[in-house]
């Protein structure tokens, strides 16, 4: 398809990690649980309607992904870059991602397929533009007049700033009444902006959402989102991105009472590890003080915001991209949710358009893995991975069982799911031995990141190498001579993972 190319690595998984399940591989005696549910969610960053569409069909069905975050549907102002889709001119389901029949068509494919579609929902705010104009479906606007909408009086005007923009982040009133960089800010208090907001999204639980992503949840008054989302039918799904920031008055915990949200702190404390090869408990830990408790918690990687700013891991260096999500993934804490996006080397380029501006259809179906040297545009297609396939896979076995403590030697760290898998992984130059205490019976298991299908691991061969990750030019990878290989041996019950 147009603006589509992933060539893939189809061994890389298989030598960024081990991971080793009670599933697939093991000998006939060992009694394998049933996968629980899936609960990981992906989002597709400025992936059109229709591509939404056959994804949710041909991929996310397939691998075990149970929900879907979309890019913003309502119409947004005319311009290139991919923020315009966070700038709303007005509440039509008509954007350069699709029309709304498209949209409607997208949400009875996907919910056939058993996928659930969650809506980003730009409420915070309108446009920054201070000169009127026409947006991507014909609506005129000013920067404080949509017409039909809202009018000057529908906006907070904080008086408190020059310009009337935020300065101040460990001030409450700035970041809640004032302008993140110049986007109109709506006085979400006022019970009509409350009405029109509402009657948007039921607008979009009407076309089949089963909740949303409140985009810059953090500077709407926690109470104003409440009061927002308890109009809305019982079980609408509520993920609110609330950044945590030191020294902030405004924390994650206040937004929890009504839905989950974005864990910030996750990545932020996953990611160090990554680069420096110093692992050490609590890299992943049940006692998270700094975090919103798990129930609470959407947890990621990168997102659409961060790998443009803070994030430190992402798919541009894809092998601790996998390593970063199979960490994740593995983890007994919050939900997790999976970024697929595209390449740019302009942090403000938006995906490929078309001569109208529409962004270019794009598939994933072929893509084999990771791919080297993606040009911009480029769709990084996460959800297509074998590495991805096989820690979903991970995660259904695992569920309901503790994380055990980690262990770590050199730039090698890994842990057990408690009688259900263990997950190891080498960030370094060099072949790493690791020993992972385990309480897995006695069998033979898969390496379920490999990407290679019933490739089991033999009691006559009790070891298994675990590669270091190689520095060259092209960022590839060397395997080792031998196959992985894995045994847990009577009497001690550890994996030992070694050269």
């Amino acid at each position: 398809m147009p603006g589509l190319r992933a060539r893939g690595r189809g061994v890389l998984a298989a030598l960024t990690a081990a991971v080793l399940l009670l599933a697939g591989c093991t000998q006939a005696s060992i009694e394998v649980p049933e996968p629980a549910a899936p609960d990981v969610g992906i989002q597709l960053f400025q992936l059109p309607w229709t591509s939404v569409a056959q994804e949710c069909e041909s991929t996310l069905a397939p691998a075990g992904i149970a929900w879907v975050l979309l890019s913003p549907a309502q119409e947004h102002i005319d311009v290139d870059e991919w923020w315009a889709s966070y700038q709303p001119v007005s509440y039509q389901i008509e954007s350069r991602l699709g029309t709304r029949a498209e949209f409607a068509d997208m949400m009875q494919r996907c919910t056939a397929a058993g996928v659930e579609v969650i809506a980003d929902a730009v409420i915070n705010h309108m446009t920054g533009q201070d000169a009127p104009g026409i947006g991507y479906a014909g609506s005129s606007y000013a920067h404080y007049e949509y017409p039909g909408i809202y009018d000057e009086s529908d906006f907070h005007h904080c008086g408190l700033t020059a310009g009337d923009d935020i300065q101040l982040y460990k001030n409450r009133e700035q970041v809640q009444t004032c302008e993140l960089v110049n986007l109109a800010d709506l006085d979400t208090a006022n019970p009509d902006v409350q009405a029109t907001i509402v009657a948007y999204l039921d607008d979009l639980l009407s076309l089949g959402v089963s909740g949303f992503r409140i985009d810059a949840a953090k500077h709407i008054p926690a109470d104003d989102v409440e009061a927002i989302v308890s109009q809305l039918p019982e079980g609408t799904r509520i993920m609110s991105e609330v950044i945590r920031g030191a020294g902030e008055p405004i924390a994650p915990e206040e937004y929890s009472a009504f839905g989950e949200v974005f864990e910030f702190t996750y990545a932020r404390e996953l990611t160090p590890p990554l680069e420096n090869g110093v692992f050490a408990d609590p890299v992943l830990s049940d006692d998270r003080p700094q975090q919103v408790p798990s129930d609470a918690a959407i947890v990621f990687v990168d997102n659409h915001d961060t790998e443009r700013g803070e994030a430190n891991v992402t798919a541009r260096d894809p092998e601790l991209y996998v390593i970063a999500n199979a960490l994740m993934l593995a983890d007994d804490y919050g939900t997790p949710v999976l970024f697929s996006g595209y390449a740019f080397s302009d942090r403000d380029a938006g995906a490929p358009t078309d001569a109208d501006g529409r962004v270019l259809d794009a598939t994933c179906v072929n893509a084999s893995g990771p791919a080297e040297d993606l040009a911009d545009g480029d769709r990084t297609c996460v959800q297509s991975w074998p590495a991805i396939a096989g820690m979903l896979e991970f995660r259904a076995m695992a569920a309901g069982t503790p994380r055990m403590p980690g262990v770590d030697e050199g730039d090698a760290y890994g842990f057990e799911r408690e009688g259900r898998g263990v997950v190891a992984v080498n960030v370094g130059d060099d072949v790493q031995r690791l020993e992972v205490p385990t309480t897995m019976p006695d069998g033979a298991y898969c390496d379920v990141v490999s990407g290679v299908p019933e490739q089991p691991a033999t009691a006559d061969a009790p070891d298994v190498s675990m590669p270091s990750r190689m520095a060259s030019p092209r960022s590839t990878w060397t395997r080792t001579p031998l196959p992985p290989s894995i045994s847990a041996r009577d009497g001690d019950r550890q994996i030992r993972l070694h050269n």
